[in-house]
């Protein structure tokens, strides 16, 4: 019998891993705090509905990668595979119109039926940013802003750029429209069989083909910016401005786009040339038309999603992990004394390893193998002056100190 394997494209977040994994995930909360985005979630699977209505049929997501399942009452449900359309949903559901700027973060597992390679998995997970019920382009501002702030706190802005483009209006994207579906029109041929149904449906996403012969006629395609409107021209200018503002650099991109239907101005991308083909670290834009496609009443959004796994493997400053103290009794009788000392130690905050069983020469190799900062050895000539022997393992020092002492002795330790 062959042993137990975790599903194609999970992974289990052993001790290390989870520990990378947190840390990404508790920059991203207390840096979205300070820019006031309160932390919510969203139940881990929807009505299908919720994402096909907003993420596009032509999508890949909706129509290769999405995990749908019938209820036990006909209903067809989705493990999410992105955040944002889950988020818009109970910001209609919950009546929350007149809380905007509605600015929330969330984290958490998503669920893509993708090929597994480095930085991508089947069930990932995502730290997310939105930002509903605000037009204006400082909006679009300060949602970048707090994905460069968590990136320069992980330590791994060095090793991304931030890649920006605007989508236009839908004014703009009707022209753009149109001129795409000419251009492609007269090299249909030549596309990809997935770009051939998009070219009625939605040609922006040819733009994102990963096709080698697609990207050979994206290279000559009309450019976005050629059809712009003068509003959506001005609001470019005022986002980039704002970043320039806050020194935060940039390129321009003008063949970004996002995958999903619902963006629209703001387009970007933080991405590294680090983990392979797998580029984007953090990604969004701006959604004034996701609200109103679920049927709630026109609200503008601005949001974006980070893999966390992706960023874990680029981490650089993850604290280390808390060393703890070892409590170590010498001879049965001491073992009560031990055990309590060992839980009062715990209550005050302090991390404390006390082996099950073994004699002091296996509990000391444990306290070694588990780094442990200290040892705290008690027997029955200490149990007697109410005493322990107290072993800084650092610097090879040891003492007797009085267990009301204790806790004040390892508060001082380096």
């Amino acid at each position: 019998m062959s042993l137990p394997q975790p599903v194609r494209g999970t992974h289990d977040l052993l001790p290390e891993d989870f520990r990378r994994h947190a840390h990404v995930r508790d920059t991203a909360r207390d840096i979205a705090a300070r820019f006031g985005y309160a932390e919510m979630a969203t139940p881990i699977f929807e009505f299908t509905e919720v994402f096909a209505r907003t993420m596009g049929e032509t999508s890949d997501v909706v129509s290769k990668e999405m995990y749908s399942f019938e209820s036990r009452g006909g209903e067809s449900m989705t493990l999410r595979p992105e955040y944002t359309a889950g988020i818009c949903r109970s910001f209609i559901s919950n009546g929350l119109q007149q809380n905007v700027p509605f600015k929330v973060f969330a984290n958490g597992p998503m669920f893509r039926y993708e090929r597994p390679q480095k930085g991508r998995q089947r069930q990932f997970h995502q730290i997310d940013l939105e930002c509903i019920g605000a037009p204006e382009a400082k909006a679009d501002v300060e949602v970048i802003a707090v994905a460069a702030s968590i990136l320069q706190t992980l330590g791994v802005m060095d090793s991304c750029t931030l890649q920006i483009n605007t989508l236009g209006d839908v004014e703009s994207r009707q022209a753009y429209r149109a001129a795409l579906v000419e251009y492609f029109s007269a090299h249909q041929a030549d596309l990809s069989e997935d770009s051939k149904s998009r070219l009625t449906r939605n040609p922006l996403r040819i733009l994102d083909s990963k096709d080698k012969g697609d990207q050979a006629l994206v290279e000559n395609a009309p450019v976005f910016t050629d059809y712009l409107n003068e509003f959506s021209t001005e609001f470019f200018a005022d986002v980039l401005e704002g970043l320039d503002l806050l020194g935060i650099t940039y390129e321009l991109n003008r063949r970004l786009v996002r995958g999903l239907d619902y963006y629209t101005h703001t387009a970007f991308e933080y991405v590294t040339t680090e983990l392979g083909a797998q580029g984007a670290v953090i990604a969004g834009g701006r959604y004034d038309g996701l609200i109103e496609t679920l049927g709630g009443k026109p609200t503008p959004g601005i949001g974006w999603a980070g893999g966390i796994e992706r960023l874990a493997l680029l981490a650089e400053n993850v604290p280390a992990i808390d060393r703890p103290v070892a409590v170590i009794p010498v001879g049965d009788a001491a073992i009560q004394m031990a055990t309590k000392l060992a839980h009062q130690l715990r209550l005050d905050g302090i991390s404390v390893e006390m082996a099950f069983k073994g004699n002091v020469g296996k509990r000391m190799k444990r306290a070694n193998k588990l780094s442990a900062r200290a040892a705290i050895l008690i027997g029955e000539d200490e149990l007697a002056r109410n005493a322990c022997t107290f072993r800084d393992l650092d610097a090879g020092t040891q003492e007797e100190v009085k267990l009301s002492d204790l806790t004040a002795t390892l508060a001082n330790l380096k």
